[in-house]
């Protein structure tokens, strides 16, 4: 039971005492010094009051000790807690005393431990003159600001991109817009060929600027409109989307019909006179009709199997039309999307996006700089490959992912699950750009694979706000918490408009 003089004012030894360690406690608390220690002068420990704390996870600090200053940055912070013992609390016993607590990177200084140091937040111009110190010669791509720098751009270092990278985020984090930011300041600053692997048609509007967009940015934009091609079914595309089966490799075409050379020996064969017919200059047959009418029993039984799987009928088949595989072995254009959402199955998409990989990794000997785009890459290059077709890209993803650097092919995955795309691909990526992300599971696969993150960094992605991103690897001097821009270009594919979600009038 409540004793009635704890509200009533009257003398009440207990309420006193109460009072007292509170007073205590805060007088303590608000005393502790924001000081940090290096013992190695690469990292460093800190501990501040929780009282009007400005340290942030992720934010730059200034650490002073005498006339020397240092840059660092916060890795991890939280709350601890200790016992101050009687002759610091006074009489009356221990006090629990609350604080912050953490550890960080020096991104300057001499490299010599240091005891004590104060710590503060670090000024946005401080961090600025860090950046332009550091700063490659390199084309940079700002594609934001510094999340905990207001004011102070994020550039990214494009030389990084020749080391493949991962972009992930959960649905409604801004992950799609990022990427058009993203591909939009490559294709502004750099002279890099550009492919995209457009599932969503998010991309098909590279070539056009937006209403309202930047001066500035739409000045810098204003040559690479002429440079964008789009290989599409939808009414804005440059030229249609056509590939020949001529075209296709082997390990394609029998996927695509099902083949197994030993077990379909007689199709398989029939299969390989009518491409030999047709690179001697005779027409192919084209039609199942045509081959159900054929002397050979093998033809028919290929006419039916083609009849019976829908494929001829497919509208990406073009043999009078340009082939996307010829443009892609002879480009005419800097910045080829393909335009995947526009296909009226998802087997052609299947088949377009393996005619890609497989044609610019045939091509690789040219040696010509790439930047390969895969967007939703959970569906082209997946864990586990649901069909033949999807097995295929998969594993011409992983040879590109390990072996495409020296060869100028440049991997830039995006997805929205990175549990479900080949690990083999994601592991090697020495980028990272890591939107908001909730699962646990997936942020745990994240740090495993790219373990040169700091975990409390990573764990942050779990806050973040539409168009945050945490970007580390070769493109950023630094792990770094960043808002993303402003797009210049027009965005492709958008969500349903929630007008369903509109309030309803009176009955």
């Amino acid at each position: 039971m409540t004793d009635a003089r704890l509200t009533t004012g009257e003398e009440n030894p207990l309420a006193d005492r109460i009072a007292h360690y509170r007073r205590s406690r805060e007088e303590i608390e608000r005393s502790i010094l924001p000081l940090a220690t290096s013992v190695d002068g690469s990292t460093f420990t800190f501990q501040a009051s929780l009282h009007d704390l400005e340290l942030r996870r992720a934010g730059y600090v200034t650490l002073e000790a005498g006339d020397e200053e240092r840059l660092g940055q916060i890795t991890d912070l939280r709350m601890a807690s200790v016992d101050a013992d009687e002759s610091v609390a006074g009489p009356g016993g221990q006090v629990r005393v609350r604080l912050a607590e953490g550890v960080g990177t020096l991104l300057e200084g001499d490299g010599r431990p240091f005891h004590d140091a104060a710590v503060r937040p670090a000024r946005p111009a401080e961090v600025a003159a860090w950046l332009e110190r550091v700063r490659p010669s390199r084309a940079g791509l700002t594609v934001g600001e510094l999340l905990l720098a207001p004011g102070v751009p994020a550039t990214l270092d494009s030389g990084g991109l020749d080391r493949h990278t991962f972009l992930c985020g959960q649905s409604g984090s801004g992950k799609t817009y990022s990427l058009g930011v993203l591909l939009e300041r490559v294709l502004a600053e750099t002279s890099l060929r550009v492919v995209v692997l457009d599932p969503n048609s998010d991309y098909v509007g590279l070539a056009q600027v937006r209403d309202g967009a930047d001066p500035t940015l739409a000045a810098r934009y204003a040559d690479v409109p002429a440079q964008v091609a789009v290989w599409g079914n939808g009414p804005g595309a440059d030229r249609p989307l056509r590939l020949r089966f001529a075209d296709l490799e082997g390990p394609a075409r029998a996927a695509l019909l099902g083949l197994d050379p030993i077990r379909d020996r007689e199709e398989y064969a029939v299969l390989a006179e009518l491409l030999r017919a047709q690179e001697d200059g005779q027409p192919l047959m084209t039609g199942a009709d045509q081959l159900l009418e054929a002397d050979s029993p093998g033809a028919r039984q290929l006419g039916a199997r083609a009849l019976n799987l829908g494929v001829l009928d497919w509208q990406v088949w073009g043999p009078d039309q340009p082939s996307l595989v010829q443009e892609l072995r002879q480009p005419t254009a800097r910045c080829t999307v393909v335009d995947l959402g526009s296909l009226d199955t998802v087997q052609e998409q299947r088949l377009v996006a393996e005619a890609v990989l497989s044609t610019l990794w045939a091509s690789r000997l040219s040696r010509v700089p790439c930047l390969v785009v895969i967007d939703e890459a959970h569906n082209i290059c997946p864990a586990e490959p649901a069909n033949a077709m999807t097995r295929l890209s998969s594993e011409r993803a992983v040879q590109i992912a390990a072996e495409g650097r020296k060869f100028g092919l440049y991997l830039l995955t995006s997805t929205q699950r990175p549990h479900k795309v080949h690990e083999n691909v994601v592991s090697q990526c020495d980028n990272l750009l890591l939107m908001r992300m909730n699962s646990r599971a997936d942020l745990a696969d994240l740090g495993r694979l790219f373990s040169f993150v700091p975990e409390g960094l990573m764990a942050g992605a779990t806050s973040f706000r539409m168009g945050q991103a945490l970007v580390a690897g070769r493109i950023m001097p630094n792990v770094a918490y960043v808002r993303m821009g402003e797009r210049v270009s027009r965005e492709g594919g958008a969500d349903i408009p929630r007008t369903w979600a509109a309030p309803r009038p009176p009955s």
